[in-house]
């Protein structure tokens, strides 16, 4: 994977055998600009509380405190369709149609015939040999089991005949809990929006039980980057996620019909390690803002009180009522090999069963990345085009 990794980036920052030089996104992290007041303070914390300095939180020991590497220029992201589409518009062997819902991949027996689409209210069908299904963890299991690939359990209840059972799709879903400390800043200090600043991350691995660096705290200002929730006035917040959950969830259908949604059901929590991990994680983040690093910053502490910090079953409802997502949505067709019947997909990301499918999104990873997921679904988008390119 490491060669597709670096062909789609170039990181101005760090040149070495795992970083990109000539790909399209380029990479920054932003420790040569000002330093936002909250960012500092928060950097300092993690000092101050013994853990390393790190100047590559994509590298291969990703530990400790360091700025975390943005795809993110002039304040604008750089996503896909600016880096890898429009460059490519005028291609005479590529038609983009927006605007187009698909309903359903069609079948001869077990092979690809072509997707059924709506446009407008008109339904058509579009013939080809060949699928690749990119539409993300919650949407691409949904349109494989409207399109009768799938638990039969579920396929048979909706009407929906069956082209191959297979019980893993919209199993193994995965994503990133994440609680939210919350604190009132100091009238003095500057919130920063973050998108376009210097953000740092605090990369830490939980007591045992746990995995190596399973779990992330960074610090916001003005606004959630993820949900784009605002929050109060001079409030700014530590998140930590759980970057590494034990716990999975699963999408079901609901309707043979393409345009009602499947049921989702994260299941967070479900694994009381889960729990104890995020508990701590949250009792970390109130630690770092007792620091003298926070002195000139906040004001106090929001949430959670120091009440509900001292009672574990206090902080675990609060948590259960406060979670937020990171929208990390991964795992649901996940890869795995010949013996594994709960696997979705081969090591070449083909959907088991059927001849001329593929999916090529972050519902192949068995477990969601300890970090975010956009670089690993990009990187899984160029392995799959070589595959096929050379197919």
């Amino acid at each position: 994977m490491l060669p597709f990794f670096r062909k789609a980036e170039t990181d101005l920052d760090i040149q070495d055998d795992f970083h990109g030089s000539d790909g399209p996104i380029p990479i920054v992290r932003r420790e040569n600009q000002p330093w936002p007041d909250v960012q500092k303070a928060f950097h300092a914390a993690a000092m101050e509380r013994g853990y390393v300095s790190n100047p590559d939180l994509n590298g291969p020991d990703s530990a400790g405190i360091g700025a975390i590497p943005m795809n993110n220029r002039d304040g604008v992201r750089m996503s896909t369709a600016i880096t890898h589409l429009n460059p490519v518009r005028h291609r005479l062997n590529l038609t983009i149609k927006g605007n187009v819902f698909v309903r359903r991949v069609l079948f001869d027996g077990n092979r690809v015939a072509g997707v059924e689409a709506d446009s407008g209210g008109e339904i058509f069908s579009v013939e080809g040999d060949q699928v690749v299904l990119s539409a993300g963890a919650l949407k691409s299991p949904h349109i494989m089991m409207l399109s009768g690939i799938g638990p039969s359990d579920q396929l048979t209840e909706f009407g929906i005949p069956v082209i191959h059972e297979s019980p893993g799709v919209g199993q193994n879903l995965f994503n990133h809990p994440m609680g939210n400390v919350t604190f009132r800043v100091k009238d003095h200090v500057r919130l920063h929006a973050n998108a376009g600043a210097l953000r740092f991350g605090l990369r830490v691995t939980s007591e045992p039980p746990s995995y190596p660096s399973d779990v992330m705290l960074h610090t916001l200002g003005i606004f959630n980057v993820m949900t784009g929730e605002r929050l109060p006035d001079r409030t700014a917040r530590i998140a930590c996620a759980l970057e590494l959950p034990d716990s999975s969830g699963w999408v079901r259908l609901q309707s043979s019909d393409p345009t009602v949604q499947p049921a989702i059901n994260y299941r967070y929590f479900h694994n009381e390690n889960d729990m104890r991990r995020m508990r701590d994680a949250v009792r970390l983040a109130a630690d770092m803002l007792e620091s003298d690093a926070y002195r000139d910053v906040m004001e106090y502490r929001e949430a959670p009180t120091d009440e509900t910090l001292a009672d574990d079953d206090t902080l675990d409802a609060w948590i259960r009522q406060t979670v937020g997502t990171s929208r990390h949505v991964s795992g649901t067709c996940r890869i795995g090999p010949d013996g594994d019947p709960m696997a979705v997909t081969d090591q070449q990301c083909r959907v088991r069963g059927v001849h001329g499918l593929w999916v090529a999104d972050s519902s192949i990873m068995p477990q969601v990345t300890r970090a975010n997921t956009s670089a690993t679904a990009i990187m899984i988008g160029e392995r799959v085009a070589d595959w096929i390119a050379g197919s």
